[in-house]
């Protein structure tokens, strides 16, 4: 992520140059600023890393796939990844979720809804604000794992990072800060700000799959984030009993 820039930098990748173009003008017309990319390899060029605050893809690139594209980036850089699909793209939108993508938007959709979404993805990456430095001292400890919510980190017993999807990490501060309640699947869709209504139960499965991997001792044994079976899930801060 860059600092000391005015406006952040959003990557259009998109091989139609119509929607580059029309992207291109709403996003400076927004207050961003915007490099466009007809393809993986334009966008590769930009360097190592890109120095981009924020890669809006396109999930049907003409010869590839935006996912190939995800991946690289969530592999390697702490960049901030909104998804572009058709209407009725349900795998490509599981897909996407697995890469790790922050948001996701279904074509066609309203141009400031676009604007909105980026902009809340900005704010949680904290654009313009340094991720490392000393421990804020607002923690929300569970079992042996600690949340620092100003850096936005979740740290084992050790101090050492359990690294965490935007989305992934916004889940979990949710159950955190609601523990030793029912929340419905509905109430987290809403928290993730994603138009997923139409696919609740996998969306909100394949994100509960990924954090008990990496918070639960035993994920096919949750202790801390346990399902009510047709309800919604429970959040521990404590093993249940302790």
């Amino acid at each position: 992520m860059q600092t000391g820039k005015a406006e952040p930098l959003i990557a259009i990748v998109d091989d139609d140059e119509n929607v580059r173009e029309t992207l291109s003008a709403l996003m400076r017309e927004s207050g961003f600023d915007a490099v466009c990319c007809p393809n993986i390899a334009s966008f590769v060029a930009l360097g190592d890393p890109p120095p981009v605050d924020l890669a809006l893809v396109d999930l049907r690139l003409r010869g590839e796939s935006g996912l190939t594209l995800a991946i690289h980036i969530r592999e390697r850089y702490e960049i901030p990844i909104v998804m572009l699909t058709g209407v009725g793209d349900e795998i490509d939108k599981i897909i996407g979720l697995e890469t790790g993508a922050d948001d996701y938007l279904i074509k066609p959709f309203n141009p400031r809804e676009l604007v909105a979404r980026i902009r809340a993805v900005l704010r949680r990456y904290g654009h313009g604000v340094a991720r490392s430095g000393a421990p804020s001292g607002q923690w929300i400890v569970f079992g042996t794992n600690r949340i620092d919510v100003q850096t936005r980190r979740l740290l084992d017993a050790d101090g050492a990072e359990i690294p965490l999807t935007n989305a992934e990490y916004r889940l979990l501060e949710y159950f955190a800060r609601n523990p030793n309640r029912v929340i419905p699947r509905p109430e987290l869709l809403e928290e993730l700000g994603s138009d997923m209504q139409r696919y609740v139960d996998r969306t909100i499965d394949v994100l509960i799959l990924r954090l008990r991997r990496k918070i639960e001792p035993v994920p096919s044994k949750p202790v801390h984030l346990q399902t009510r079976r047709g309800q919604g899930y429970f959040f521990y801060l404590s093993p249940a009993g302790q």
